[in-house]
Order: C-alpha cells, then sequence, then structure tokens
C-alpha cells in the first residue's frame, strides 16, 4: 500500500497590506494577535494509483485548515487545499494556500517505466471564495509549482449544501481543473528519449483545461468542533492530459476517488 502522490501542506506567509494589518500602531505583529482556530483531520481513501492511472490504489491525507476566528464558516470541503486565511468575514475568505508534491517515477507504477521521474516538489498560491447564495460556495485556488515542476495550477469548485438534520449535512457540485503547459509537460508530457525507453508515443503538450466533473459528501456534526464525512468524487481527465499517450495508452481519463474523513477544530488566542 503506498500514500497518495500528492498531499497539502502549509504555505505561511505574512500580508503586509491586509486591511487588519494596516490598522495603525498595529503593524504586522499586531495581525497576530486575536483568535485563531487550527482544523486537523485525516482522509483514507481509494484513489487512481498517479494521476491519469486506470490502476488504484488505499492511500490517506491529512486535512490541515488554519486562520483567524471570524464568523463560522458556512462550509468547508476536503478539496480544499491546506490554507491560511488572512481575510475571513464570513461570506468571503481569502489567504494562502499550498501542496506538497511527493516524487513520482517508474517504481511507483509499471506503467511509468521508462520516463522521466517527477521530483518531489511543491505549489503555493492563493485561494478566494464567496456565497453568491446562502446554501451555495464558490472557491478558486492558482497555485504555482516549485521544484516538481515550473507550471501554474487552477482549481474552481462550486458546493451546494443543505442542512438535513442540525447534525447532518448532503453537499456536492462541479469541479474543474486548469494547468500551463509546464505542468503538462512534467506529468503528461512523453520526450523522444522516453518514448524509446517507455515505449510510448512522443507527446508535447499545451495549456489548457486538465479536468472537470462531480463531487459530493455526507458530513455528521459528531460534536460542535469534530466533524466525520463520507464522499466520492469524479474526474474526467480533458484537453492535454487526456492527449497524452501516458492516458490514451496505458491509463484512463476516467477519475474515481471515494473515502471517509474526519477533522477536528482546535481554537486559541496568540
Amino acid at each position: 500500500m503506498r500514500s497518495v502522490r500528492a498531499i497539502p501542506a502549509i504555505v505561511a506567509a505574512s500580508l503586509l497590506s491586509a486591511p487588519d494589518i494596516a490598522q495603525a500602531g498595529e503593524g504586522a505583529f499586531g495581525w497576530l494577535s486575536g483568535d485563531w482556530y487550527l482544523t486537523v483531520g485525516a482522509t483514507g481513501l481509494v484513489a487512481p494509483d498517479f494521476e491519469g492511472a486506470k490502476s488504484y490504489m488505499l492511500g490517506a491525507q491529512p486535512i490541515i485548515s488554519l486562520g483567524k476566528a471570524g464568523p463560522q464558516a458556512r462550509f468547508t470541503s476536503r478539496n480544499d487545499n491546506i490554507s491560511l486565511a488572512l481575510i475571513d468575514e464570513g461570506g468571503v475568505r481569502a489567504g494562502l494556500t499550498g501542496k506538497i508534491l511527493f516524487s513520482r517515477d517508474g517504481g511507483d507504477a509499471d506503467e511509468l517505466k521508462g520516463l522521466d521521474p517527477v521530483r518531489w516538489g511543491g505549489e503555493a498560491g492563493g485561494f478566494f471564495e464567496f456565497y453568491p447564495l446562502d446554501w451555495l460556495r464558490a472557491r478558486a485556488e492558482l497555485r504555482r509549482g516549485i521544484r516538481a515542476h515550473n507550471g501554474f495550477v487552477a482549481d474552481i469548485a462550486a458546493d451546494a449544501f443543505y442542512d438535513v438534520t442540525p447534525e447532518v449535512r448532503l453537499s456536492g457540485g462541479p469541479r474543474v481543473s486548469f494547468a500551463s503547459s509546464d505542468y503538462f509537460d512534467a506529468y503528461y508530457g512523453v520526450n523522444a528519449e522516453e518514448a524509446v525507453a517507455s515505449g510510448l508515443s512522443e507527446y508535447h503538450p499545451g495549456g489548457g483545461v486538465k479536468s472537470a466533473g462531480l463531487g459530493g459528501a455526507v458530513t455528521w456534526k459528531v460534536t460542535e468542533p469534530m466533524t466525520a464525512s463520507l464522499f466520492g468524487e469524479y474526474s474526467r481527465l480533458m484537453g492535454p492530459a487526456a492527449d497524452s499517450s501516458l492516458v490514451k495508452e496505458r491509463g484512463d481519463r476516467n477519475q474515481f476517488t471515494v473515502g471517509v474523513s474526519t477533522t477536528y477544530r482546535f481554537d486559541f488566542s496568540m
């Protein structure tokens, strides 16, 4: 059993231009004082062996979110990467987000043999979310690769949610991802040397839509700070990802994920 190849990571930094920081006499360290929350948890899931694979594995990944306490968040999703909220007004939330990307090579799956390894690294960027309706949240993330790839990745999702009871919530909605050519070249490209070594057709991707799909979850509030969730996701690779010889000749455009997760929220002051 191997762990999922990509898990989120905390990206912490100061935003000196944030309104809360700019208050006279406070300075950057003044913004740090006040009430904060830290949400931690874990997810167990069945997911593709690698992005674009047709085989599946059992894995796990952490859930972490950090921010200043404000109005209670109306909705959170397991798809949210680890975030540091710098603006949290209840209806609007924005800040920093990121991932750690683990290495990928021919030792991870037979389908990858002969391809150049992808180095471990990460993605760092920002997120923005808002509520166009009381029961609908939209969230966007834009991240730039660090070391693993030199491209950009953008994830956009919308989730409708409905409380069946005060403790049980149903949610779901569409997801779409975009990426630049540098990202696709790292994970889906096949140059001439790789084509000879792997037996795959040579492929040089551009940028564009990476995938589109749907996700849904049933979330149970076990206690005030603790939640548990059962979820399912489907995405269909598109554009440069779907056209890759790795996917066409050895993988699958259709990607499914199912699993369970639990989180716990800690409140503290600084």
